[in-house]
């Protein structure tokens, strides 16, 4: 650990950017859903679904991605993490990029280069310490973060372009799914291998095998293929095994044996949603009659995405700061309450009739989940980390 005397909140990366991370997930979908009602669809000036789509994938998963890695990145590589006025100015460009998306009416093309400059700045710190490092079992994760950075920028030359736009917004979603499948794939059994261990459980999740490898590579091969080619049938059969693939290995993780540990089976339940988005992403090329598109990204984005940064962030706050790793009722309640926004989203898209009270009814579920997030991890997030007794 590098030696740090100044504010708590800049000690370490996770702790500024999940916190105004959640805090923007939380103000963001109610003031979308607002515009929708109110301003005739548009946010300051702008076209409203542009600005949510952009907020929720550079904006929040941006910022607790970047939160999640400069926390993991140090234990990766064995080099100090970035700290202090480093940190602070890193996360300066995050919220200078917030409010220059909300003013992208008055800034025009300024707004683009101040929001892209906080990803490019911190893909060119994950390079820096994954090679400095010689981490090279993490190089995955820094061209995902490369790929993230190039959607963000595709995303706003897509101004010129609208097919641009449409393969950035893809390209990020399938960035973000992937990084879920890969990582969220290590931490899950291993946290629920831990705990079953501490519980006197005989029957383990099954090891990392070739099949975990084979499901990653077709995963992959899949996701790529449908921010290239996302109306071409055998994109969609691959995503659909891909989804079904994921499910069994989900199911190898011992993940019904968590019940009475949270903070655990949250982490089978976000996984379990991103599978289900990939399948159903399949399912609407091959069957969209029946299976909307709007069904499968947002069990890819309100689900996966949202519970389990969720589930990250939570377990990642509370080991970070000192405290015990097991969740209390406030802490069971914001993933109820997150899993329930996303199953009432996912479900609007079903149902168009009603489409308007389900989607308020699922930003208020969603506001109240990070709403509670904040309220109940703020306090550890700016607090220094709690001695051991």
């Amino acid at each position: 650990m590098r030696a740090y005397s100044g504010p708590a909140l800049f000690s370490f990366g996770f702790r500024p950017l999940f916190l105004f991370a959640a805090l923007w997930a939380a103000l963001a979908v109610p003031l979308w859903i607002a515009s929708r009602q109110f301003f005739g669809g548009a946010v300051l000036g702008q076209d409203g679904m542009t600005w949510h789509i952009h907020e929720m994938l550079f904006g929040y998963l941006a910022g607790v991605m970047a939160g999640f890695l400069l926390t993991a990145i140090p234990n990766w590589t064995g080099r100090l993490p970035v700290t202090g006025w480093p940190l602070a100015g890193l996360f300066g460009l995050w919220c200078a990029g917030r409010i220059a998306m909300l003013a992208a009416g008055s800034l025009g093309v300024w707004a683009a280069v101040i929001d892209a400059a906080f990803l490019v700045v911190f893909a060119v710190v994950v390079w820096r310490e994954v090679l400095a490092g010689r981490n090279w079992r993490n190089l995955p994760v820094a061209v995902m973060v490369s790929l993230f950075t190039a959607a963000n920028l595709a995303f706003h030359f897509g101004t010129l372009d609208p097919g641009v736009r449409g393969v950035a917004v893809r390209l990020a979603l399938a960035v973000g799914a992937m990084l879920i499948c890969l990582i969220g794939g290590r931490v899950t059994p291993s946290f629920t291998r831990n705990w079953l261990a501490r519980q006197g459980v005989d029957r383990l999740p099954a090891p990392v095998g070739r099949f975990d490898q084979a499901t990653l590579v077709l995963t992959g091969i899949s996701l790529a293929a449908w921010a290239a080619m996302p109306d071409v049938v055998w994109t969609g059969a691959a995503l659909a095994l891909a989804g079904a693939l994921n499910v069994a290995r989900l199911g190898r993780w011992r993940g019904l044996s968590t019940g009475a540990e949270p903070l655990v089976w949250v982490l089978h339940l976000g996984y379990l949603w991103t599978t289900a988005g990939v399948l159903l992403l399949g399912l609407s090329i091959l069957e969209p009659t029946t299976v909307p598109r709007a069904a499968a990204i947002h069990a890819l984005t309100a689900g996966g995405v949202g519970v389990m940064t969720l589930a990250m962030m939570t377990r990642a706050s509370l080991g970070h700061t000192g405290q015990p790793l097991t969740a209390n009722r406030a802490t069971l309640a914001l993933y109820v309450l997150a899993n329930l926004a996303a199953l009432v989203r996912v479900v609007s898209a079903f149902a168009p009739q009603a489409c308007d009270l389900l989607l308020a009814i699922a930003a208020g579920l969603w506001l109240a989940a990070f709403g509670l997030f904040v309220a109940t991890y703020g306090p550890l997030l700016i607090s220094p980390r709690a001695r051991a007794a």
